[in-house]
């Protein structure tokens, strides 16, 4: 397993959401990325949560995330533990009054929580490795290449134009 954070989200050629996950210890445009597809309303969940704002109305993730804290429970980690057909699968760890309980989960609901309680997010290495980009295709912030911010973003523009969910199939 690999601790992840969430770099971002984008949207692909298909104008389908993708919350893109990088491994924490490795410096801008090293490594691999994992884009794993999500719906419109987690992507708000998460870039609300990421930039630390509130909804005006509490969103699914936030009233979950109160109901945990409620009944004593909190987030304890998020685990994307595999990849089938295209579909990414997430567990949801939670320390409990009565021990810890794993829950099978979304990965993009994983994550939404994982975000509001400050949890870790881990990534199977069998998962990264299959389903992760290149990190130099989305990393704009890398100086060491020689390429600009915005030839970066054009060549990551090109890849979403070309790649499909079923691209990660087994």
């Amino acid at each position: 397993m690999v601790q992840v954070r969430v770099l971002g989200v984008a949207l692909d050629a298909a104008r389908q959401h993708i919350v893109l996950l990088k491994p924490l210890l490795e410096d801008p445009g090293v490594g691999r990325v994992l884009p794993v597809w999500i719906g419109a309303q987690e992507a708000t969940s998460i870039l609300i949560a990421v930039e630390g704002q509130h909804a005006p109305r509490p969103l699914s993730h936030d009233l979950i995330t109160t109901l945990f804290g409620t009944l004593g429970a909190k987030v304890e980690r998020v685990d994307v533990t595999r990849i089938e057909d295209g579909t990414f699968y997430a567990e949801l760890t939670l320390a409990t009054p009565t021990g810890p309980q794993v829950l099978d989960s979304r990965p993009s609901d994983a994550i939404a929580l994982a975000v509001r309680a400050d949890a870790p997010i881990w990534v199977a290495d069998e998962v990264l490795e299959e389903a992760g980009i290149p990190a130099e295709m989305v990393d704009v912030e890398s100086e060491d290449s020689g390429e600009t911010t915005e030839e970066k973003l054009d060549e990551f523009k090109r890849f979403l134009e070309d790649v499909d969910p079923e691209d990660f199939q087994g």
